[in-house]
C-alpha cells in the first residue's frame, strides 16, 4: 500500500514540503468554487493507498474545515485505503465546552464531522485543548512543536530568562517549555472580556531585571500577549520580549498589537499559511520534518491490506 499526501488549499506549501522529505509527489487535491460558495473537491490517483489529507483549519475556519470534509469523502469515493486527517492547526478546538445554556460544542461537532465524513485518523498539533482527543470516536495523534520551538530559541537563551504562560490554560505548555530550556516558569492571571480583549490582573513569579519568553499554543488577536506583556513590563521584566507559539493565525489588529510591542523576537511555526507577508519580523520554525516522520511512521507500521479489509 502506498502512501499518499493530499494538499488542501489551506497550506500547499506545507504539504509540498512534507511530501518533499518523505519522497514521494504530493496529490494536489482540485477545488472548484462555485459563484454561491460552493466547495467540490475532487482527487484522483489515490486507489488502494494510504492517503494523508493535510488540510490546518485557520481562516477561513469554515471553509477551510468544510473542504477537508468533502476531500476525505472524496478520497473514500476514489478508492483510497485508509484516510488520516492531517490537521496541523485544529480550528474550532477553543470550543471544548459551553460557557452558558444553548451554546454549542464546536469541536464535539467539528470531531464528530471528520470521523463522519470517512477519516480513519487524526494527526494535529498543539491543539488548544487536551480535551479534543476524547472528542473523536477515531484514534487521534497530538503532536507538540515545542522542542522545535525551543531549538530555535536556544541560541539566544541566557541563564536569568524566564518561561512566561500568558494565561493558566497556557501553563502545562509554559510548563514543556521550561523543561526543555531549563528555565523556570512565571504564570500571568488574565480575564477574558470579549473574544478580542483580555485584561491581565496577576502576576505568579519574578520576572523583575530579567529576560522574558511568553510562550503560548496560538496567536490570534494579539491580546493575550499584548495583556500579558504589559503586565511583565510593569513588573520590571527587560523590555526586550521573546514571544513563541505553534500557530500563527494574526487575525484582527494583531499585526497592529504586536508591532506596538518591544518584541526581540516572534516565533511560530508554519502550521497556517501567509506568515511571510505579515509586517512582522517573524520567525518560523517548519514542522515539515515532525509531520515527515509521523506520516512515515504510520505508514510503515500499517500491516498490508487483505481482501476482506478493502
Amino acid at each position: 500500500m502506498n502512501h499518499r499526501i493530499v494538499c488542501g488549499t489551506a497550506n500547499r506549501a506545507l504539504a509540498s514540503e512534507i511530501s518533499s522529505a518523505l519522497g514521494a509527489g504530493p496529490v494536489a487535491g482540485e477545488v472548484e468554487r462555485f459563484p454561491d460558495g460552493e466547495l467540490r473537491p475532487s482527487v484522483d490517483g489515490v486507489r488502494d493507498d494510504d492517503v494523508f489529507i493535510v488540510q490546518s483549519t485557520g481562516p477561513p475556519v469554515n471553509d477551510n474545515l468544510v473542504e477537508l470534509l468533502l476531500m476525505i469523502d472524496a478520497c473514500r469515493r476514489a478508492g483510497a485505503d485508509r484516510v488520516t486527517a492531517v490537521v496541523p492547526y485544529f480550528g474550532y478546538a477553543r470550543q471544548d465546552r459551553r460557557s452558558r445554556g444553548g451554546q454549542a460544542i464546536g469541536a464535539r461537532m467539528a470531531a464528530s464531522a471528520i470521523a463522519a465524513a470517512g477519516a480513519d485518523r487524526l494527526v494535529v498539533i498543539d491543539p488548544h485543548t487536551a480535551a479534543l482527543e476524547a472528542m473523536f470516536a477515531i484514534p487521534v495523534e497530538p503532536l507538540t512543536a515545542v522542542p522545535a520551538i525551543a531549538h530555535t530559541l536556544l541560541p539566544a537563551i541566557t541563564p536569568d530568562a524566564v518561561v512566561v504562560a500568558p494565561d493558566l490554560g497556557a501553563v502545562k505548555l509554559a510548563e514543556h517549555y521550561a523543561s526543555v530550556l531549563g528555565l523556570p516558569v512565571v504564570i500571568v492571571r488574565k480575564t477574558r472580556v470579549t473574544g478580542a480583549s483580555v485584561r491581565a490582573e496577576e502576576l505568579v513569579g519574578q520576572v523583575d531585571g530579567r529576560p522574558v519568553i511568553v510562550v503560548d499554543d496560538m496567536i490570534s488577536t494579539g491580546a493575550t500577549i499584548e495583556a500579558a506583556v504589559r503586565l511583565l513590563l510593569e513588573n520590571g521584566a527587560r523590555p526586550d520580549i521573546v514571544v513563541a507559539a505553534t500557530h500563527g493565525l494574526f487575525v484582527g489588529n494583531a499585526v497592529e498589537r504586536l508591532a506596538g510591542l518591544p518584541l526581540r523576537r516572534l516565533i511560530v511555526t508554519d502550521s497556517l499559511a501567509g506568515i511571510e507577508s505579515l509586517a512582522l519580523p517573524v520567525e518560523v520554525t517548519p514542522i515539515a520534518p515532525l509531520l515527515a516522520a509521523v506520516i512515515g511512521r504510520n505508514t510503515a507500521m500499517s500491516p498490508p491490506p487483505t481482501p476482506d479489509d478493502r
